[in-house]
């Protein structure tokens, strides 16, 4: 399939900013007014195959207080590395592609990347534009929501962003999606790499990304894409927003305070480097970490398996963990993940052998 070949009009109107300003970032996705499901009956209709994961959604609970705290704590550590290496990133785009540049964040968790991203390369006087869009493990990237930025911006540009990988299973995902699409480049750029899989990355380091211990509260008011039977052929991916969430949100605000780090860095900034050295290295020692896991506590789900602080913590909050592992007990960046474990009673482990990761968390076996 060519680019040309796409370049057709949609029927499908532009999108929406859901609460992030409205020149950060257009979100193709279709609101819903889906029904909610509980966590416990969610985990048991994926674990038995009678759902995918894609085809529900529970319903996002307010951060506590002392949650609330620790995300804080978090971006006031992290806000310096943030825009240092978030300036970096942008070098290396604009001195690798010549021409407009688009960026397609992969919703939620490329999101906020995405936009300050977008505002470095403005800053930097390039034609840029930022869009939001769904990729759903086993179903793909949202079709209709790429033909649509491919109507509207030369493919050649097209820079996809996530906020870290963990296994590499959305990694994958693009891979296999992008093979349909004839001179698309794959470019996968993230700010974390631990499993080595992205085109482009600050580092390897499995560290306490600030935005990846929250939920739609640092993503515009989103749930995570929705994929079932409500979704037409010619719609984009759908959404719930949590409107129950405004008075908790944090998504502009962790931009506000993170952007002057980021502006700052721009003018002296190296452009990032990322090497096939570097992901050969990283996903040597992924790999060997997640199937010693597997094989340990006999797992034959992958899926099971989230590793990296973001991805242990968010399955802490959305799904029903059996354990977490950590690499350390005395390490800041996991307060986040041992709250929510220790909240929730779930067991923790300590375990030094899951490097790169810092923590791992295993969800509960139900079917």
């Amino acid at each position: 399939m060519s680019i040309a070949a796409l370049r057709k009009a949609s029927d499908t109107p532009a999108g929406f900013s859901g609460s992030y300003h409205p020149d950060d970032v257009i979100f193709l996705l279709k609101p819903m007014a889906h029904k909610v499901i509980d966590i416990a009956e969610k985990e048991h209709l994926i674990q038995s195959g009678l759902c995918h994961y894609s085809e529900m959604v529970s319903q996002e609970k307010a951060p506590s207080a002392a949650y609330s705290a620790i995300y804080r704590s978090a971006l006031d550590t992290g806000k310096e590395r943030m825009g240092r290496e978030v300036a970096a990133m942008a070098a290396r785009i604009a001195s690798d592609i010549s021409g407009p540049i688009t960026l397609a964040s992969l919703v939620r968790a490329g999101v906020p990347l995405g936009i300050l991203l977008r505002r470095a390369l403005h800053e930097m006087d390039i034609d840029v534009a930022h869009y939001g869009v769904s990729i759903i493990r086993d179903r793909g990237i949202d079709a209709i929501a790429l033909n649509h930025i491919l109507n509207h911006r030369p493919g050649p540009g097209i820079v996809f962003v996530d906020g870290w990988t963990g296994k590499g299973a959305i990694s994958t995902e693009l891979e296999r999606s992008l093979a349909h699409y004839r001179n698309l480049p794959l470019r996968l750029a993230v700010l974390a790499d631990p499993c080595g899989r992205a085109w482009l990355a600050a580092s390897g380091d499995d560290w306490l990304i600030p935005s990846g211990i929250l939920g739609s509260t640092v993503s515009g008011l989103l749930s995570r894409s929705i994929l079932n039977d409500e979704i037409g052929p010619d719609d984009f991916h759908g959404c719930m927003i949590w409107d129950h969430l405004a008075p908790q949100d944090v998504s502009r605000a962790f931009i506000e305070t993170v952007w002057p780090y980021v502006r700052a860095n721009l003018g002296e900034a190296e452009p990032s480097v990322w090497t096939e050295a570097d992901r050969k290295r990283m996903s040597t020692a992924a790999t060997k970490t997640i199937q010693q896991m597997a094989a340990q506590y006999e797992v034959d789900n992958p899926n099971r398996i989230k590793p990296g602080i973001a991805e242990a913590t968010r399955a802490v909050l959305r799904r029903i963990p059996e354990k977490v592992f950590i690499a350390s007990t005395h390490d800041r960046d996991l307060s986040a993940v041992i709250h929510l474990a220790d909240h929730a009673g779930v067991q923790i482990e300590y375990n030094p052998t899951i490097e790169p990761y810092r923590a791992v968390t295993l969800i509960r076996k139900t079917s």
